[in-house]
């Protein structure tokens, strides 16, 4: 990946609790309109990498720069440069689904508070939410609170999109349908993702490239398309993880069909 076209670069980034290396030696850069997923083994630190990129834990050492710029020297220019989607999803359950998405707005005081119910209905349009703006997260199947979650991390108009587990607690049909949503996002939205996931379906679907964390070596042992790592990783134990689940020949032909 061109450094110079990078949306997100993370340099020797190292990360953990109360002084306990998870993962460290994270050097990677990605790209804008890339989606590139974070996987490796049960804790392997995948999502403490996660939070760490988006300043929910201080980096152990080392940096993450948002188009050039540290999240620390970007605190008072506005709202961050990302959006999330929390395995849970998150959603307040005493908020209606459009109280939900206009809550950041609010938060950041982004645009005019008499647009924000609008530019709420639009983000919830985009994720087919268009006529359930009045219902509560409780009335809501597993797919649509996720579907709702992610308008919410869209509220601000990013750049980036993190997505934690996106299709946790889904059925194959809803996760199939959230992995079209992802895709038609970054296609209309020219969006970067970022996601941590275990479903090998999601991975060789939408993925462009992907970081396997090894949680013995407490480092990436393997960064690239995942059909290729699956094919040609010098690790067997990234081998064996990918072919958990083998690629279609024409995924394989495929492979980095969106970069």
């Amino acid at each position: 990946m061109d450094g110079s076209a990078s949306r997100i670069s993370v340099h020797d980034l190292a990360v953990g609790y109360g002084g306990h290396t998870v993962q460290s030696g994270i050097d990677v850069e990605i790209g804008s309109a890339e989606i590139f997923a974070i996987v490796g083994g049960s804790g392997s630190g995948k999502s403490t990498v996660l939070k760490t990129m988006i300043g929910l834990l201080p980096p152990i050492s080392g940096r993450v720069l948002f188009d050039g710029a540290a999240l620390s020297d970007r605190v008072n220019e506005g709202p961050p440069p990302f959006g999330v989607l929390f395995q849970s999803g998150a959603l307040w359950t005493s908020m209606t689904v459009l109280e939900n998405v206009m809550l950041p707005m609010d938060l950041h005081a982004y645009s005019i508070p008499a647009a924000r119910a609008e530019l709420a209905r639009f983000k919830l349009s985009l994720v087919g939410l268009a006529d359930d703006e009045d219902r509560y997260p409780a009335s809501l199947s597993g797919g649509m609170r996720k579907r709702a979650a992610l308008a919410r991390a869209l509220a601000l108009d990013p750049h980036v999109l993190f997505l934690d587990e996106p299709s946790a607690g889904l059925d194959p049909s809803a996760s199939r349908r959230l992995d079209d949503l992802i895709l038609t996002l970054r296609e209309g939205l020219g969006i970067t993702v970022v996601i941590v996931t275990h479903e090998l379906d999601s991975l060789y679907t939408i993925a462009n490239r992907m970081m396997f964390l090894d949680a013995d070596e407490h480092r990436p042992i393997a960064i690239g398309p995942p059909s290729e790592l699956a094919t040609s990783s010098n690790s067997e134990k990234v081998r064996d993880f990918l072919h958990r689940r083998r690629p279609s020949s024409s995924e394989l032909a495929s492979s980095g069909h969106a970069s």
